[in-house]
This record gives structure tokens, sequence and C-alpha cells, in this order.
């Protein structure tokens, strides 16, 4: 089963990204940091959540990008 994230912590993830986009990593520790700082939630459980999310918009876009290049490359050969 996969998990299942809350409309709030996915808009508030996609906030962040679009906000601060170089500043998040695929390192969820990392952006866990990075969400404390430029957050204010005193919830640990709320940040973690939402780091998580990031964590995973990160590696998702990734992977979209490298597989978008892996096709333009072969197309131009």
């Amino acid at each position: 089963m996969g998990k299942v994230r809350t409309l709030m912590i996915k808009r508030l993830a996609r906030e962040l990204l679009r906000d601060h986009p170089d500043l998040f990593t695929e390192d969820f520790n990392m952006n866990k940091q990075v969400v404390g700082k430029i957050t204010s939630y005193k919830s640990k459980r709320l940040r973690n959540q939402v780091a998580g999310y990031i964590t995973s918009l990160v590696k998702l876009s990734k992977k979209k990008q490298k597989i978008i290049e892996e096709n333009t490359g072969t197309a131009q050969q």
C-alpha cells in the first residue's frame, strides 16, 4: 500500500518547493532541516510529512528529467 497524504500536506509541500526550489534535495534529513528553518510548524509530525513529500517530489522530478534527456538523446542519434 502506498502512503496517503492529506491535501494540506501536499499543498504546503508544493508551495515550499515552488518558492524555494534550490534549497531542497533528495535527502530527507536535509529537507527536514530546511522545512524547520523556513517555516514555523510546531508539529514534528507535520514537518516530517511535508519534508517527506518534498523529497518524493524532488526524486520524481529528477527521474522525469532523466527520462526526457534519454529520449531526446535517442531521437537525435
